[in-house]
């Protein structure tokens, strides 16, 4: 006759036996660290090769225990209650008090030091966007006063321009200050994607106000045009933008280059997969500004030479093209960012093999790997274990011989599932830490992968 395990259902008389942590012991009985030390200590091992052993308890053990402080169930009972709604009571009042500190911090000012804040914009993205709010804030001025002398509109969307440049890349700045912020509960993951999202705002700012305000000056030029006075003070305003906007343009394009050798991509790839969104926003946004200082110069060239104010008119018009290119390929980079695309396939593939020629897996299905932007990348993957290599690696831990004894002393059903459920529960801790050994190794191996999850099939 087989014999045959008959199903158990898991009722008190199974679970009496489960151990529990003083943790937990503490908080679901409302007990106190002293009333476990009479109890029964039992050392558990640790799954992980560098972690020591823990102490937990008989779940019996505790229930007895908080039976004997609390003197009957509906006595422990209430005192659940009374703490749940202590610990409501306490959220609420830590809340308001967070909420009044934060104003008044927002009334007298917040004294606390930001120098690590403060250090983002001496270097990198930082210093070049301060770098181009300096500028661009002069160039708005000059061109303005420009504009007021000559009537020019050519030169009004020059200043529409520059003042559109100067406020987004206030906005960069925002964006790469509150990137900064450590992660919370609320965002497990940080705040990375407030540079795409400062950067999408630019972009859209750059459309609505640079390209818009050009179009409509342009267009009101043709319909009502009037001539223009002495372009020359304009000329020696728009020769300096063009130096200045020009700096501004080979800070970037340094820093581009040398994050994109850094991370072993070429100039371009760096620039179209957005790896740094607010350094691509200054570099376009001056490209942009030199190249419509070249048209806005040579339509008032025309202009001065042939007396139509039209050349000026159509000067406006290209200029709010150029802007509207460039801010059409911020939208488009940024949003594909936001969305969560992929990582390039040759990365994907080096995370693949990596994971594929460890002996302790026998395939992997349902690979995702998504960039979260700022050089974080996110991985999952359903893995299927080889369960014969990680009893093997349990196995090799163990004293076979005695395991042997062990064994050997089996006579009856209940040893047998004892026995089992024993080295049953070990095997899945250490199926556990070979997933940690795998999580480690793919982030030694790729330092862009911050976030590993693999599921086990």
């Amino acid at each position: 006759v087989k014999a045959v395990l008959k199903k158990r259902e898991y009722g008190p008389k199974y679970t009496q036996n489960n151990f529990i942590t003083g943790v937990r012991a503490i908080n679901e009985f409302c007990l106190k660290s002293s009333d476990l030390d009479q109890l029964r200590k039992i050392k558990r091992r640790s799954p992980h090769d560098d972690t020591e052993t823990f102490t937990v308890y008989l779940r019996s053990d505790v229930e007895a225990k908080s039976l004997e402080v609390w003197g009957s169930p509906e006595a422990l009972a209430r005192e659940r209650k009374r703490r749940k709604e202590a610990e409501i009571k306490y959220r609420e009042n830590l809340f308001r008090n967070q909420r009044l500190l934060r104003e008044y911090k927002e009334f007298f000012g917040n004294t606390k030091p930001r120098s690590s804040a403060a250090a983002m914009f001496f270097k990198g993205p930082g210093k070049v966007v301060m770098v181009a709010i300096c500028i661009n804030g002069l160039n708005f001025f000059f061109k303005l006063l420009a504009w007021v002398y000559t009537g020019s509109a050519s030169m009004f969307s020059e200043a529409i321009h520059s003042l559109a440049d100067t406020c987004n890349q206030a906005l960069l700045a925002l964006g790469i200050s509150q990137s900064a912020r450590t992660p919370d509960p609320s965002h497990p993951y940080g705040f990375t994607n407030m540079r795409y999202i400062a950067s999408l705002i630019s972009g859209v700012g750059i459309f609505m106000m640079g390209a818009g305000l050009s179009w409509y000056h342009g267009i009101m030029g043709l319909l009502h045009p009037h001539p223009i006075e002495s372009l020359l003070w304009a000329y020696c305003i728009l020769a300096g933008s063009l130096v200045s906007e020009g700096a501004t343009l080979l800070v970037a394009i340094n820093e581009i280059r040398r994050s994109a050798r850094a991370k072993g991509l070429s100039f371009y790839q760096y620039v179209v997969q957005s790896c740094d969104p607010s350094t691509n926003v200054v570099l376009l946004e001056d490209a942009a500004a030199v190249l419509s200082v070249a048209v806005a110069a040579t339509c008032m060239g025309l202009t001065s030479l042939t007396g139509n104010p039209y050349y000026d008119s159509v000067g406006s018009l290209g200029v709010g093209t150029l802007l509207g290119t460039v801010s059409a390929f911020l939208i488009y980079t940024n949003t594909e960012a936001l969305l969560g695309r992929s990582i390039q396939p040759e990365q994907l593939q080096r995370l693949t093999e990596l994971l594929e020629s460890d002996p302790v897996v026998r395939a992997i299905h349902d690979v995702k790997a998504t960039d979260m932007g700022m050089s974080k990348v996110r991985f999952k993957a359903e893995v299927d274990f080889d369960g014969r290599v990680v009893t093997r690696s349990y196995l090799e831990k163990q004293d076979i011989e005695q395991l042997l004894q062990e064994i050997q002393q089996v006579k009856t059903l209940e040893e047998l599932e004892a026995f089992m459920l024993k080295h049953g529960e070990n095997i899945i801790d250490t199926l556990g830490a070979e997933v940690d050994r795998l999580e480690k190794d793919l982030k030694q191996r790729n330092p862009d992968v911050r976030h590993v999850d693999l599921e086990i099939l």
